[in-house]
């Protein structure tokens, strides 16, 4: 996304905590005795571990532990689990009882914790969180252990295999001087030892595909019909449920949802979580690596009013992020990111997607993917859109304006214009397009997504917002270069958007500099950070809470750091390591360790230094 100097907030932002409890199986009986050994299934045994679908079955001892209230924020999702922090004489605790199977060789608790406090000693704890599985402590935690951020914890529990125990955290703090103890994706990893527990790093479900049929009212703000996706576990860990994300119910509430999920099949429904932006679906049996599953259900959506990557301005409808995508489990465990209005949440995996989208035939409709036109019932016709290799799709409906050519390379681009954009400024994003697609895929690599659409409005308040092959942009020659330039940063290399958006915006607005021919000489030098915690490479639920210094550090600071970057490296070593790392990321996902390892493989020159300068942890 490009930001606008001064954006606001989108109409109907307002969002609403889903209140409903998601239902879930009961933790296994007990295995009794057997002949011989049993069999180990993999399996993770805490339910609830993100605290993503209400308080079942943690019993705590306060009604605050359990939260998504500020003051702290959540490893992943919205929800965590807050112990302490009261400055004053106080126990808390946290606890839930749960089997682990006999027959594995190997059982892991793992847990994400983050400490802060008050307390100003380096020697004395004050303050301490034990973790315990039945009377046994397994670990000891306090106010020493302070950090940044979350820093995840992995015990063996592999000795408790075949009991039903209790799995606890207490936190106790003193009389005076507050320390936080807060707890998110907890896990209890069970296999046979011979496999990476739940939370190895393989990104899963993989290769998705989807299969949409939609059909539109006579205005295009209203799509109606079913979708479907087959997927398959990557990962050596049974997958026994997806997470759907229903992104654009932000501009909702979860009692009017602009999307809204019926009648699945291939799977049982659970409760809206992540203010209505994550549905948890429960496979019929779990799905072992290399195991394949189908989903489907109704789809119903409504566009809202307003200039907005998910809204109409007048006759004009864009749909971005408005088809429901699977989230990602790796190594953190399922990724159930709030919406960020402020820049991106997303982070999905390369799938292949078929649109059939029947409209009238006085809407026009711009789509992700190579799009036929075939004539429908009366006065209507159906787009049909496929695209390969892509992390989403989007697609706007309305009276546009089109023109169409093709660059020197051969790619053909489309711009599609609202009422009010003259003929001459179409034409300038035309020639925009046409250059900025060619001169990206000549230091990235080629363009691989058959046509690219551009959506033009000058009403959209945040800028320009980029998906596969479909970008919505102002009239603006830098925006629609910055735009098209996400194709590879994000769209081709794509990354935790919510996580690192250093990854993708950086790297695109470096992109936009060398494509107009930007060096970024001095830029480094006006550099000016507002606390000792700002840094390029924190996350959006950093950024969230300092919005003001999102644009200017993530966007502005991290492309003056690959700038500094080339100086370090030289012109021809730093345009050979951004092709190849776009080479050997290609519908895969970058991270900043996998980008820091590759930029010190490409010199002989110590980067630690320069990671340190440039605030560029991971």
């Amino acid at each position: 996304m490009r930001p606008t100097p001064h954006k606001a907030l989108g109409a109907g932002a307002l969002t609403v905590a889903a209140v409903a409890a998601l239902v879930l199986p009961g933790t296994p009986a007990t295995a009794g005795p057997a002949a011989a050994p049993a069999a180990c299934t993999p399996a993770q045994v805490v339910t609830n571990g993100g605290f993503e679908t209400g308080t079942s079955p943690w019993t705590a001892s306060s009604s605050t532990v359990i939260t998504s209230r500020s003051g702290q924020t959540a490893h992943n999702g919205s929800s965590y689990a807050w112990l302490d922090g009261a400055g004053t004489t106080r126990t808390d605790t946290l606890s839930q009882s749960v089997t682990i199977p006999s027959g594995c060789a190997a059982a892991t608790l793992t847990f994400w914790l983050h400490t802060d406090t008050a307390e100003t000693t380096s020697s004395i704890a004050y303050d301490k969180l034990t973790a315990k599985i039945g009377g046994s402590t397994l670990a000891t935690y306090s106010n020493l252990d302070e950090n940044t951020g979350y820093v995840q914890k992995s015990i063996d529990v592999s000795s408790f295999a075949g009991q039903t125990v209790t799995l606890s955290f207490t936190g106790t703090e003193d009389s005076s001087l507050q320390t936080s103890f807060v707890l998110d994706d907890i896990a209890l990893d069970t296999s046979d030892g011979s496999t990476p527990p739940a939370t190895d790093a393989t990104r899963t479900p993989a290769a998705p595909a989807y299969t949409v049929n939609l059909s539109s009212d006579t205005s295009g703000t209203v799509w109606t019909g079913h979708e479907s996706v087959t997927f398959t576990n990557a990962s050596a860990t049974a997958l026994g449920e997806v997470y759907l994300r229903l992104w654009d119910n932000y501009h909702g509430s979860c009692d009017a949802m602009p999307i809204k999920v019926g009648n699945v099949t291939g799977g049982t429904a659970g409760a809206l979580s992540v203010a209505c932006t994550a549905l948890r679906i429960d496979l019929p049996s779990p799905l072992a690596q290399g195991q394949s599953a189908t989903i489907g259900f109704d789809l119903g959506i409504t566009v809202p009013s307003g200039a907005d990557r998910f809204g109409h301005d007048g006759a004009f409808s864009f749909l971005g992020n408005a088809l429901p995508v699977l989230a990602v489990r790796d190594g953190a465990g399922w990724h159930l990111d709030p919406y960020t209005n402020n820049g991106e949440s997303f982070y999905s995996l390369a799938a292949d997607f078929k649109v059939t989208l029947d409209h009238p035939s006085t809407l026009l409709v711009p789509a992700t993917g190579t799009s036929t036109d075939t004539p429908g019932s009366s006065g209507r016709t159906v787009t049909t859109a496929t695209a390969a290799k892509v992390r989403d799709f989007a697609w706007a409906a309305g009276p546009f304006t089109r023109i169409s050519g093709t660059s020197a390379a051969g790619v053909p681009v489309n711009v599609y214009s609202v009422s009010g954009i003259s003929s001459s400024s179409a034409q300038s994003m035309l020639s925009t397009a046409r250059t900025a697609v060619d001169a990206h895929a000549a230091r990235f690599g080629a363009y691989p997504y058959g046509e690219l659409d551009a959506v033009i409005d000058n009403n959209y308040w945040f800028g320009g917002m980029e998906y596969p092959g479909f970008v919505l942009d102002l009239v603006s020659t830098t925006a629609l270069t910055h735009e098209i330039a996400h194709q590879w940063w994000y769209g081709i290399v794509g990354d935790d958007e919510y996580t690192s958006p250093w990854l993708d915006e950086a790297f695109t607005d470096y992109a936009t500099d060398l494509a107009q021919g930007k060096t970024g000489t001095n830029c480094w030098s006006s550099v000016s950070w507002a606390s000792s915690a700002e840094k390029i490479s924190n996350s959006m639920a950093y950024w969230d809470a300092h919005s003001s210094r999102y644009s200017t550090v993530v966007y502005g600071y991290g492309k003056c750091a690959l700038h500094d970057l080339r100086r370090v490296l030289g012109d021809t070593a730093m345009a050979k390591l951004l092709k190849d790392y776009a080479s050997a990321h290609w519908y895969g996902v970058s991270t900043t360790a996998e980008f820091k390892a590759a930029a010190q493989a490409a010199t002989s020159t110590d980067l630690t230094s320069f990671w340190t300068q440039h605030r560029i942890e991971g």
